[in-house]
């Protein structure tokens, strides 16, 4: 059994989820403080990928980053290489798709949290960034981290906009879902349930990792 599917969709995973992780909190920090009407907008605009059909995340992508596009055209042209079909094209499509998952579990996180703390360390003289890192990311550390884990187990999931922008070759680009597709349409289907049930452990893993933060945070 070639584990190469396994390795690149850990990897992609993982990449994307630590990009998504930063990119969601710190997202979610700074437009909570914007006025109403805009933060309305953004938060639309953020949280498009969550609603759209991974397909069509993955042409959009396609419309922007092809290499045939002005930005992928000026990438390929200044850095010699184009984004679609590789692998680290995935874990641009992944990102995307999974960025309003950490971005709206942050922003829950951050609305619970007590401002007072915040207040009160301020009066101390404390500055903003001691508050955000040593305050309040503690205070919503477990929601964070519940927002990560799904983020991770969605990236580790992906089909749509990865088949789109990355598709599929054996050693290259081929990921879990995209094998599980590639082996069902050649009827190898022994070959497909067996990717399926590493998928299925591996999420398993992964919730159970969820509820018992959620555990954690009821208490």
């Amino acid at each position: 059994m070639d584990w190469f599917p396994l390795y690149n969709s850990l990897r992609i995973a993982l990449i994307s989820t630590f990009i998504i992780f930063f990119l969601g909190i710190f997202a979610a920090y700074y437009i909570a403080k914007l006025p109403r009407l805009v933060k309305g907008i953004v938060d639309a605009l953020l949280t498009m990928p969550l609603v759209l059909p991974p397909t069509v995340v993955g042409y959009l992508l396609l419309r922007l980053v092809g290499p045939k596009r002005p930005l992928g055209l000026f990438i390929l042209n200044n850095f010699g290489f184009k984004i679609p079909m590789t692998w680290w094209s995935a874990i641009l499509a992944t990102s995307v798709v999974i960025f309003p998952l950490m971005y709206r579990t942050a922003r829950g996180a951050f609305e619970s949290f007590d401002e007072t703390l915040a207040y009160s360390a301020q009066t101390l003289g404390l500055s903003n960034t001691y508050i955000f890192w040593r305050i309040r990311m503690p205070y919503c550390r477990q929601g964070i981290m519940a927002g990560t884990v799904l983020a991770f187990a969605r990236a580790l999931g992906e089909y749509g906009a990865t088949s789109m922008i990355a598709g599929y070759t054996p050693g290259k680009t081929a990921t879990i879902s995209t094998t599980v597709y590639q082996l069902w349409r050649t009827n190898d289907d022994a070959g497909a349930f067996a990717w399926v049930m590493v998928n299925m452990a591996i999420s398993i893993v992964v919730l159970i990792a969820v509820n018992l933060l959620e555990k954690k945070r009821n208490r």
